[in-house]
This record gives C-alpha cells, structure tokens and sequence, in this order.
C-alpha cells in the first residue's frame, strides 16, 4: 500500500481529523510543562481509535514529544528523582503488559476509566489541600513508580501520579518539568518493543500516521513553552480537572 493509501485505511472523518490534530497539540503543550491535560489526549484517541489501539498510536508522538522536553530542560533536571522511581517504573510496566494483553477491549476500556477517575479525584484532593506534606521516603516513591509504570503502559496515564510526586518533593517549576521530561522519554523508549512485538499496537501503519502529526506536535510543544512562562491561573486547572473526570465517566459508560 501507498503513504496516501494507508492513510486513507483509517477512514476519518474531518471531525475525527480535527479531534486527533488537536489532540497531538495539546501533547506538544503538556510536554512543554502545561500539567494537567494529559488525559484529554488520551480521552479524545481512545475514542477515535479505541482505547487499547490509542495506546500504541499515541506513543511514538510521545516519545518526539519527549525528546523536545529534554532537549528543552535538560539542564535542569535532578537525576536523584529519577533513580528513586525508574526501577519501579520499570516494574509497573512489566505488570501492564503481562496484564493488559490478556484482558478484553471493554475490560480495557474500563481499566482506563477507572485509572482517570481515580487520577483526577487525587489530584482534586491535593489540589484542595494545597499542602506539600505529602511523605517523602522510600515507600512513597516506590508505590508512586509502581503505580507511574503500571498506569503508562496500560493507558499512557501515569501524569496525574508522577505530577503529585513531583509536587511532594517541592521541586520549583523548571526542575519539575526537566525531571519529568527525561523520566518519560526513557520509560517510554522502554515501552515502545511491547507494543511493537507483544501487544502489536505500533506498527508500520500507526508509524506512517504519526508521522503526518508529529509537526502538530512541535507547534504545541513551542507554544507550550512560551504558556509556561505566563501561566499561573488556578481556574484553568480546575477547569481542566473538570474536563477529565467527565470525560473518564463518558469512557466508563459508553
């Protein structure tokens, strides 16, 4: 088959293009350090594409997405974060690809739904508390990197648990968004060989698609940058927390 002819194998609707491109921007803005609308990404590619598909379409936009990011803010990223949580990051991965291969799309589905609703309702709870007394030891950042793992390689949704670890450790803005920049692009490299050869979620066809949205992703990964010198409003998060918990209970019963 043709570039043009493969494209045109996924039969989308212009909507359905609009939704994707938008998507892959707001990638490109989350990995320049707009926290907190990860899981719209994920939302609007699952239902294009269906949950356990969007996985492996999305990855490879993560990964470019992710090598920006370090590029971008690697000098000020802290290597001693990283080392506490990428062993049990490692782990966590492990586990989701043991399970997410043998469970049903809709069991998938609903495994996605719950992880976003339990994400957001965290993120809820932290953000009323507005408290950095969250406990900074060994078991903490095991069960963050477990949890981080588990959560990324089953549904590429493992920001809400990193974000509340990083604020545990206080990490002023620029340091939180380079640890986290090198964090993903490794355990995302990891991931990528299951999906090729265990879960078969890339191949050269979801390959020839990224590569038509990857631009999408570098004006929103620049434009994202240039938000995070300016943003500082606390409804725009509360809005964007909204957003998610409906669309996790629109993707739970659906």
């Amino acid at each position: 088959m043709s570039y043009l002819e493969i494209l045109q194998s996924y039969n989308l609707s212009i909507f359905q293009w609009t939704a994707i491109c938008f998507a892959v921007f707001l990638l490109g803005v989350s990995k320049a350090g707009v926290k907190g609308i990860g899981i719209i990404i994920v939302i609007i590619l699952a239902f294009v594409f269906g949950e356990k598909a969007s996985t492996g379409i999305l990855l490879p936009m993560l990964i470019a997405a992710d090598i920006l990011a370090v590029i971008y803010y690697n000098r000020h990223t802290q290597w001693r974060y990283i080392k506490k949580l990428l062993p049990w990051m490692v782990i966590g991965v492990l586990i989701g690809v043991w399970i997410g291969n043998d469970v049903s799309e809709i069991l998938f589905k609903r495994i996605m739904a719950v992880i976003i609703i339990v994400s957001v309702l965290v993120m809820f709870y932290t953000e009323k508390r507005q408290s950095t007394a969250i406990p900074n030891n060994k078991f903490f950042s095991s069960s963050a990197g477990f949890l981080a793992g588990f959560t990324t390689m089953v549904g590429n949704l493992a920001g809400p648990i990193s974000n509340i670890y990083f604020l545990a450790t206080r990490l002023p803005k620029n340091e939180f968004i380079g640890t986290a920049a090198w964090l993903f692009f490794i355990i995302n490299v990891f991931k990528l060989p299951f999906h090729f050869l265990v879960w078969k979620t890339v191949t050269t066809h979801t390959l020839i698609l990224n590569s038509v949205l990857v631009p999408v992703v570098f004006i929103g990964f620049f434009l994202g940058a240039y938000i995070v010198k300016l943003i500082s409003n606390v409804n725009y998060r509360r809005f964007i927390l909204i957003v998610t918990a409906l669309g996790g209970v629109v993707m739970l019963f659906r």
